[in-house]
């Protein structure tokens, strides 16, 4: 069982699902560690109120580089061997991703490389906006390049006709939990395989 840490900005809307999956024995890893850029983030609150260790981390004053050093940091005191991103507005610089290579997961909204770069309300107006039947979401490692690393697991979800874009994303948030959990006990039992092309992938 691996060591797990969630690193976010936002909401963290997947970190409860994650902890009872941990809880429960349907994830094979321990969530261990919550970090946020965000004094404020309701991640942390999330975290706190579960007795999960978290620690916000200014990134006030600091280069990308040396506040992404601080995050890891943390991640090796706290052993992590696997960390995901959960609404992180930032971008991990080449220096970070390279010293945690195949170690960071990011779930992203859409089925990629469709609608990649773009984040949050915008891919579900731009998914809307192509007049597309489905959507979905995609969980990959991190790469130096955004949204363009292995993909792991893709689920699908319809796109309605009255949709708008906070419709789509809530039933898509309701996937990306879910899409995590399978992503993650993958690696954790060693059931992914590069190059890209041999990834196991869920649709």
């Amino acid at each position: 069982m691996i060591n797990l840490a969630v690193l976010g900005s936002t909401r963290g809307s997947n970190l409860l699902p994650l902890l009872a999956a941990s809880q429960d024995g349907s994830m094979d890893a321990r969530l261990k560690l919550v970090i946020s850029n965000k004094q404020d983030a309701p991640i942390l609150e999330k975290a706190l109120k579960h007795g999960i260790p978290s620690h916000f981390l200014n990134p006030a004053g600091l280069s990308r580089e040396n506040y992404d050093e601080k995050i890891s940091e943390l991640l090796r005191a706290y052993s992590i061997d696997l960390l995901v991103l959960s609404g992180y507005m930032r971008i991990l610089s080449a220096k970070f991703v390279r010293a945690w290579p195949n170690r960071i997961m990011n779930v992203h909204p859409s089925l990629l490389p469709e609608f990649s770069g773009l984040m949050d309300l915008d891919v579900h107006r731009a998914v809307l906006a192509a007049g597309k039947s489905y959507s979905g979401c995609t969980v990959h490692y991190v790469t130096e390049e955004v949204d363009e690393g292995p993909i792991i697991c893709q689920l699908k979800c319809p796109v309605l006709p009255d949709d708008t874009p906070e419709d789509l994303k809530t039933r898509l948030q309701a996937l990306e939990a879910k899409a995590l959990i399978k992503a993650i006990n993958a690696h954790s039992q060693n059931r992914i395989s590069l190059p890209a092309d041999e990834l196991l992938c869920y649709t």
